[in-house]
């Protein structure tokens, strides 16, 4: 067992005696990019495991084609070199190697089709969902509905820069969170936090609807394994379930302006006891403002 999870296990014991939640004393996982990275974010639902299992296969595959294409070169380069070959082969082809050449190539594309087929219907094909939110992307934040909630509405913002410098701001920044989520809740990074997360259930699987009220935007969560087009006038949907309880970070992925760098996803996955607690909590303060504002 690493010192980590052992670390964890101590803190959920604690949480248990003190008779707080386990989500409700810290914040859990991080799905988000670290320092000095070169993989890919670790997968936190069976669709992010599957693109990263698809992803080595591909690796696997290139990589052997690209030693076999060098070491191919420097034989040609050694064996058949001006000083080896006085007198230069005149041979133009061979029909065995242009077989080879040619169906081989076509076997590693329909392996590759093979397997990223039923990935690409995995994703696609939304399977039976315990509720939807609605995300609309705006310039230069999102707005997230819960339609099947009463219709709780609110919009996430980017945590300023300034906030993360300043001590008492970053503390009211953090109290604030803290009263949105329900539980002791702190900022994790500059340019992906927001003031408020989209909170959703873990081990649920959630229908995403993706539109957007202005230019092409794009809902990228990678620790999730989900990416999306938000068109405006069109209404896209994908679907996801995290299987942990932690905060996710993702950014729009579709150039959308000029502050297109400052568009930042944040989820909070919780046990579904957290989550009917705060859709308690936030169907008295969000619901009766989207009403409002429809006129209602």
């Amino acid at each position: 067992m690493s010192v980590k999870r052992l670390t964890a296990g101590v803190i959920a014991t604690m949480a248990t005696i003190l008779g707080f939640t386990v989500s409700a004393f810290a914040e859990g996982r991080l799905g988000m990019p670290k320092e000095d990275g070169y993989w890919l974010q670790e997968a936190a639902s069976e669709q992010a495991e599957k693109i990263v299992n698809f992803n080595f296969d591909l690796l696997a595959i290139i990589t052997v084609i690209t030693i076999f294409v060098f070491a191919l070169m420097f034989y040609v380069m050694f064996r058949f070199r001006a000083k080896a070959n006085p007198v230069p082969s005149k041979t133009s082809h061979n029909t065995f190697i242009e077989i080879i050449w040619t169906a081989l190539p076509i076997l590693i594309l329909v392996f590759i089709g093979i397997t990223s087929l039923p990935l690409l219907y995995y994703q696609d094909v939304v399977p039976e969902t315990k509720f939807a939110v609605r995300v609309t992307g705006n310039q230069w934040n999102w707005t997230y509905t819960y339609p099947d909630h009463d219709g709780i509405e609110f919009t996430a913002m980017v945590i300023p820069d300034e906030t993360f410098k300043n001590a008492d701001m970053r503390k009211e920044a953090e109290d604030s969170l803290s009263k949105f989520l329900g539980y002791p809740a702190k900022l994790n990074a500059r340019l992906l936090d927001t003031d408020v997360r989209l909170v959703v259930p873990v081990k649920t699987k959630v229908k995403v609807l993706l539109t957007a009220s202005d230019v092409i935007h794009s809902w990228a969560l990678p620790s999730v394994g989900v990416k999306l087009d938000a068109v405006p006038g069109r209404l896209n949907e994908t679907w996801f379930e995290i299987d942990e309880v932690g905060t996710y970070y993702g950014q729009c992925s579709e150039l959308c302006g000029k502050d297109h760098a400052f568009m930042p996803i944040a989820v909070e996955a919780v046990s579904q006891e957290d989550f009917d607690k705060w859709v308690a909590r936030a169907k008295a303060e969000y619901a009766d403002a989207a009403t409002t504002a429809l006129g209602r």
